[in-house]
């Protein structure tokens, strides 16, 4: 079994024991999440799918960490005109393993 769970302003594919990054969310570590935008669910040869989400179905995840990817670096310049810049940047995350899927 598998669903489509929507979090972050993406759409992420999981099943059972599944392990995502996703956008920081306001949970510690251990806690249960339950996501209820499930968008579809796939069982064996049936979907469902919702409009725009599946009723009932929830997608329940224990959240392992928090932290912040690797840096990466932006540098930005304007040819012939002196003007440089570089900044740096990393992505705050949630690490969640994917407990059950109820549909």
């Amino acid at each position: 079994m598998y669903a489509v769970i929507e979090t972050g302003g993406k759409q992420y594919r999981v099943s059972e024991g599944d392990i995502l990054y996703i956008e920081k969310l306001p949970f510690a570590e251990n806690d249960t999440i339950e996501f209820d935008s499930v968008v579809m669910v796939g069982k064996d040869d049936e979907i469902m799918l919702g409009n725009p989400t599946v009723n009932g179905a929830k997608v329940s995840a224990k959240v392992l960490k928090n932290g912040k990817a690797k840096k990466i670096t932006v540098f930005t310049y304007k040819s012939k005109k002196n003007s440089k810049r570089k900044m740096g940047h990393r992505q705050p995350y949630t690490k969640v393993q994917i407990d059950s899927i109820q549909a």
